[in-house]
C-alpha cells in the first residue's frame, strides 16, 4: 500500500469524505436558513442582471450574475434558490483549506481545525447571492494550486494556478491584488526558477484567455467599471467604511490560527518551501493599507494561512506533554466554536423579526434591515399606478432612483402589471427608458432638487415602509414617493446626464 504525507491512502480518502461532508453540511445550512426574510438590495440588482446576460455589467463581472441564471433557471425566483451556488462556492472552500492543510503535512485534526477557522466567513460569505463568495473561492482555489506545485513540485500546477486567477477575474477585479501577491511570491522566493518553465506562462495566456470575454466588453464600454469602482471606493472612505481595516482584520479571521500560519511560512526553517504563501497574504495586506480597501476584501488569503497555522500547531502540540496539549486543544477548539456560533447568529437570516437577537444582530450587519419592505413597494407603487388617470396609466413609467428599487419593481411588478422600471444607476442606465417614451412617472425616493430639475410638476403619492416597522435605507433616505410629469428636457438629453453609479 503507497503510503501519501500524512498516512494511507484509505486514510486520506476518509480525510476528503469527511471534509466533502462538512462542505455539505454548510450548504445544507445555507438552503435552511436561506429563505428568511427577503431578497437583499444587492441581490435585488443581481437577479435583475442575471436575467440579461452579458460578458460584463457595470458594477462586476459576469460570474455572480451567470451562477444568478444558473439558479432562475433550476429554482425560479425562490430565495432559496437564488442563494444557492453562493452558499456552494463558499462550502468548496473549507474543502481546498482542508486539503492544503493535508499537504502541508496535516493529519485529520490539523485539517478540522484549519477549517473550523476558516468555517465563519465561509458561512457569512455564503450567505448571499453576491460576488463575494465567488471572489473569495477564486482566492482559495489559487492558493490550493500553489500549494500544490510548491509541495509536488510539478510545474504544469501553473496551468491550475493562471485557471483559478482568471475565473476570479471573471468575479471580481479584486483579484488582482492575489495576483499582485504571487508575482510578488514569485520574484522574492526560489520559486522564480519556474519563470524559465513553460508551463507558468502557460497558465498567464489560460488565465488571459478566460479574462478575455470580459476584457473585451471593457473595451466595448470604455471600462466603465474603472469608473463605476473609483465612485465606490471615493464612497466608502468618504462615510469611513475603510478607517479600520487592519483592526477589522481581527473581526474577520481566526487570528489564533492565522498568525501562527504566517509565523509557519515566513520564518519557520520547517515551512521554507512555503515561503511563497507569506508573501501571498503580505504583499495584498500592504497594498490594502495603501489604498484603504475594506477589510472583508482581504478575507480570501486567510484559508491558506489557517492550513499552515492549524498544521504549525499539530507539530507543537505533538512536542508537548499530553496534559498541557489537551488543554491547549479545548481552548482552541471552543474558541472556534464560539467564533463559528456567533458568526452563524449574526449572519444567517434566523433571528425572528424585530425580536431583541434580531435588533442585535442588526447592529452589526446591516444587511437584515435591507432585506424586508421589496414586495410592500411594489404594491404600494401599484396602489398609485391604480389611483392615476387612465390617460396617465396608459402612458406610465416607474423611476427608481437606486438598483433595490428598480430591482424590486423588475421582480415582483409584473404580478401587478407594472412597466419595466427606469433608472440611471450602473447597468439599468445601459436599458434606457423604453419606446415610446413615459409621458408620466412614478418616482422613488428623487430629493426635491433633481425633481425640481427634472420636472416641471410632482406632487407626493405615497411612502415607503415595511409592514415591521423597521428603519432602513428605504424608509431613511427614500422614505417619498412621487407622480411627477412634463419634463424639462427631451428623453434623450435628459438620459445621458442621468448615468450614475452605487
Amino acid at each position: 500500500m503507497h503510503k501519501s504525507a500524512t498516512g494511507s491512502v484509505p486514510e486520506a480518502a476518509g480525510d476528503l469524505r469527511l471534509l466533502m461532508g462538512i462542505a455539505l453540511g454548510v450548504v445544507f445550512l445555507h438552503v435552511m436558513t436561506g429563505g428568511k426574510y427577503g431578497f437583499q438590495r444587492d441581490e435585488l440588482a443581481t437577479l435583475d442582471d442575471a436575467r440579461r446576460l452579458a460578458w460584463g455589467y457595470v458594477a462586476y463581472p459576469p460570474m455572480t450574475p451567470f451562477f444568478g441564471r444558473l439558479s432562475l433557471k433550476f429554482f425560479g425566483t425562490s430565495l432559496r434558490g437564488f442563494r444557492f451556488f453562493a452558499g456552494v462556492a463558499t462550502a468548496v472552500t473549507l474543502v481546498l483549506t482542508g486539503l492544503m492543510a493535508r499537504d502541508l503535512g496535516g493529519r485529520r485534526g490539523a485539517q478540522l481545525v484549519a477549517v473550523a477557522a476558516a468555517a465563519s466567513f465561509a458561512i457569512a460569505g455564503g450567505v448571499m447571492m453576491q460576488y463575494v463568495a465567488f471572489d473569495y473561492l477564486a482566492w482559495v482555489l489559487t492558493a490550493y494550486c500553489v500549494v500544490r506545485l510548491l509541495k509536488t513540485e510539478d510545474a504544469s500546477w501553473w496551468l491550475g494556478i493562471g485557471a483559478a486567477i482568471g475565473l476570479g477575474a471573471m468575479a471580481k477585479y479584486n483579484i488582482a491584488f492575489c495576483v499582485a501577491g504571487v508575482v510578488a511570491a514569485v520574484a522574492l522566493t526560489p520559486v522564480r526558477k519556474y519563470l524559465l518553465s513553460k508551463w507558468l506562462w502557460f497558465g498567464v495566456v489560460l488565465s488571459l484567455l478566460i479574462w478575455f470575454p470580459n476584457l473585451l466588453w471593457q473595451i466595448q464600454h470604455h471600462f466603465i467599471s474603472l469608473d463605476f469602482l473609483r465612485h465606490i471606493h471615493a464612497r466608502d472612505i468618504r462615510i469611513g467604511r475603510t478607517q479600520n481595516f487592519l483592526p477589522d482584520q481581527l473581526k474577520i479571521s481566526a487570528a489564533i490560527i492565522w498568525i501562527p500560519g504566517l509565523y509557519y511560512c515566513l520564518v519557520a526553517k520547517d515551512g521554507k518551501r512555503y515561503r511563497m504563501l507569506a508573501w501571498m497574504y503580505l504583499v495584498p495586506l500592504a497594498l490594502y493599507c495603501v489604498i484603504q480597501a475594506r477589510a472583508y476584501y482581504l478575507a480570501g488569503a486567510y484559508p491558506m494561512l489557517y492550513a499552515a497555522g492549524a498544521v504549525w500547531g499539530e507539530q507543537k502540540l505533538a512536542q508537548m506533554g499530553r496534559a498541557s496539549a489537551n488543554v491547549i486543544r479545548v481552548a482552541v477548539w471552543t474558541l472556534l466554536l464560539l467564533t463559528i456560533g456567533f458568526t452563524s447568529a449574526v449572519t444567517l437570516p434566523i433571528a425572528p423579526i424585530n425580536s431583541a437577537w434580531f435588533k442585535f444582530a442588526s447592529k452589526i450587519n446591516a444587511d437584515y434591515k435591507e432585506e424586508v419592505g421589496w414586495p410592500e413597494l411594489a404594491r404600494t407603487v401599484a396602489q398609485i399606478r391604480d389611483s392615476l388617470p387612465p390617460d396617465d396609466r396608459e402612458h406610465l413609467g416607474i423611476l427608481g432612483t437606486n438598483y433595490g428599487e428598480a430591482g424590486a419593481i423588475a421582480l415582483y411588478g409584473p404580478q401587478y402589471g407594472l412597466p419595466t422600471p427606469i433608472s440611471g444607476v450602473n447597468s439599468f442606465w445601459e436599458r434606457e427608458y423604453g419606446n415610446p417614451p413615459p409621458q408620466t412617472l412614478i418616482v422613488i425616493g428623487l430629493d426635491k432638487g433633481d425633481r425640481d430639475e427634472i420636472f416641471s410638476s410632482c406632487e407626493l403619492a405615497g411612502h415607503t415602509g415595511n409592514p415591521y416597522g423597521i428603519e432602513n435605507e428605504e424608509t431613511q433616505d427614500h422614505p417619498d414617493i412621487f407622480v411627477c410629469r412634463v419634463m424639462r428636457k427631451s428623453w434623450p438629453e435628459f438620459w445621458k446626464s442621468f448615468r450614475y453609479y452605487g
